[in-house]
């Protein structure tokens, strides 16, 4: 292996990838973290519901924990990683855009996903905005106000039910014939609207959202809505390795993130999609942790070949015994 390779490289810099860039550099590894620059919340004023900073910028959050990675030595690199290769050793290149290779014992990829939106004109651009995805994150700045959730199937209803918690007007959009009896008996029992028929867009107005107006012209007025998005994890690079995916596609890791692949790791939300900003730096934790110990286990197996080859001299102290002469030109 190089003798310039670092201990890991970490692939993505968000909470997952910076929470475990530093429990590594403290654990005094040698760490990368390459990050593209393109969190998937950067369009979010605010992030809440993590603990002691809460209501902070998500921008001021990584720059506090780039600036904790390498006040321990860690290194942070810009860039994309285009492919990671196994080097036929005990490691990995890290292949980044614009050429670099860089050199990795273990890697731990924290990628994310991307939310796939409904295709209506508007709603994009006001996405994590007014128009928002996570009733946890955001419910609460939104409360009492006139909100409304755009879904198509139970899972959706389930969701409009959840948020009806933060509004006491709430409607629900939907398609024709989609709902159950069910599902349309659960949301007239606690006053969810249902407007059943296509949107046609978005109707916004001095840069805020004033309602939702529908195929045949009508407006629904709503100051915010909820939409459940579908969730694309960001995997390439780990699906590239060959590591094993559930029915779903979603990279399979066990309880500290480790992958199929040995010297894999995965945290945060290109494995959980479920997971929020505070949960996703537990999971970079316990992945460092993980990753560490495995490290340990590799430098043991190192230590002792070399050991047994004579490459390094026997550390071993001998303890003379209280009743074995002493020599005296021995100093004592």
């Amino acid at each position: 292996m190089d003798k310039h390779a670092y201990d890991v490289a970490v692939i993505g810099g968000g909470a997952a990838g910076l929470s475990a860039a530093l429990v590594l550099s403290r654990a005094r590894r040698s760490v990368l973290v390459v990050d593209a620059g393109q969190p998937r919340n950067a369009p979010a004023s605010h992030m809440h519901g993590y603990l002691s900073r809460d209501g902070v910028a998500p921008g001021a959050l990584l720059a506090s924990g780039r600036n904790e990675v390498t006040g321990y030595g860690g290194t942070i690199l810009e860039g994309r990683v285009t492919e990671l290769v196994p080097d036929g050793r005990t490691g990995f290149w890290a292949l980044v855009d614009g050429g670099q290779r860089v050199a990795a014992r273990r890697i731990l990829v924290t990628t994310g996903l991307r939310d796939e939106l409904p295709d209506i004109p508007g709603l994009r651009e006001r996405w994590a905005r007014d128009v928002l995805h996570c009733p946890y994150c955001h419910g609460h700045e939104v409360r009492d106000r006139r909100l409304g959730v755009i879904g198509d199937g139970p899972a959706a209803v389930r969701y409009a039910q959840i948020v009806r918690q933060w509004t006491h007007d709430l409607v629900y959009f939907t398609p024709p014939d989609v709902l159950t009896q069910a599902d349309r008996a659960g949301l007239v029992a606690r006053a969810i609207g249902v407007v059943e028929g296509d949107i046609a867009q978005l109707v916004i107005d001095d840069d805020q959202l004033r309602g939702v107006r529908m195929s045949d012209g009508c407006v629904i007025p709503r100051d915010a809505l909820f939409v459940p998005p579908r969730f694309l994890p960001t995997n390439d690079l780990l699906v590239g390795l060959g590591c094993a995916v559930d029915d779903a596609g979603w990279v399979t890791t066990d309880a500290t993130g480790r992958t199929s692949v040995p010297g894999v790791w995965a945290a945060g939300n290109v494995v959980d999609p479920r997971a929020q900003v505070i949960t996703a730096a537990g999971a970079g934790s316990a992945a460092a942790i993980a990753l560490n110990a495995d490290l340990v286990d590799d430098d043991v197996r190192t230590a002792v070949q070399e050991l047994a080859h004579g490459l390094t001299p026997d550390p071993t102290i001998r303890l003379r015994s209280t009743d074995e002469p002493t020599d005296p030109q021995e100093p004592a």
